[in-house]
């Protein structure tokens, strides 16, 4: 499965790869590109890795998931 998030709050490249150890620390998560041209992250995850799951990661790691 793959899953697109808008993520509001980067403004480098840290936090660029803040928001990607984030959600490819989630169980079922296999990788995550996080582009912060385009202030999103593209998620590659099986169905154990609920959007709610990254959510909350993208959260714990300071950064909120926009509509």
């Amino acid at each position: 499965m793959k899953t697109t998030l808008k993520i509001e709050g980067m403004s480098c490249e840290h936090c660029v790869q803040h928001v990607k150890e984030a959600l490819e620390g989630i169980a079922g998560v296999a990788s995550a590109k996080v582009r912060l041209k385009t202030n999103s992250a593209e998620v590659k995850h099986d169905e154990t890795a609920s959007l709610a799951m990254m959510e909350q990661a993208v959260e714990q790691a300071g950064y909120k998931v926009v509509a």
